[in-house]
């Protein structure tokens, strides 16, 4: 399963970061092997409108199952769930391991709905 966290850096040490469509990375995490690989995001960072549709979409076509993140707005929410991402919410002050480890062991909580309105940075 192909697993995508928002995050700061671009190593399981980061940060998780609390945003989903200006997040300055993805880190793409293989479970079955445990590979991993960071992806920019820097295209929607500073973007004035569209950053979570756009980022959904980029996510979508990397073939992700699931989202760990710390919020996502409505118009990334649509976005994802029509992808058939599962999202997850992150608690602050997580590096993307501690994060990936909540994950398996069952204790973050899947979202089926949107966690903020609109245009949250």
């Amino acid at each position: 399963m192909k697993i995508a966290i928002t995050s700061y850096g671009e190593d399981l040490s980061s940060k998780t970061d609390r945003s989903f469509g200006r997040a300055k990375w993805f880190i793409l995490v293989d479970t079955e092997t445990d590979a991993f690989e960071a992806h920019s995001n820097e295209q929607n960072v500073n973007a004035a409108q569209g950053a979570g549709i756009q980022a959904a979409q980029n996510v979508a076509n990397l073939g992700i199952e699931v989202l760990l993140t710390g919020n996502v707005g409505p118009n990334a929410f649509r976005t994802l769930s029509a992808a058939s991402i599962r999202i997850f919410i992150v608690k602050e002050d997580m590096t993307v391991k501690q994060a990936l480890s909540e994950w398996k062991e069952g204790k973050l909580q899947e979202t089926s709905e949107s966690t903020i309105e609109g245009h949250w940075a």
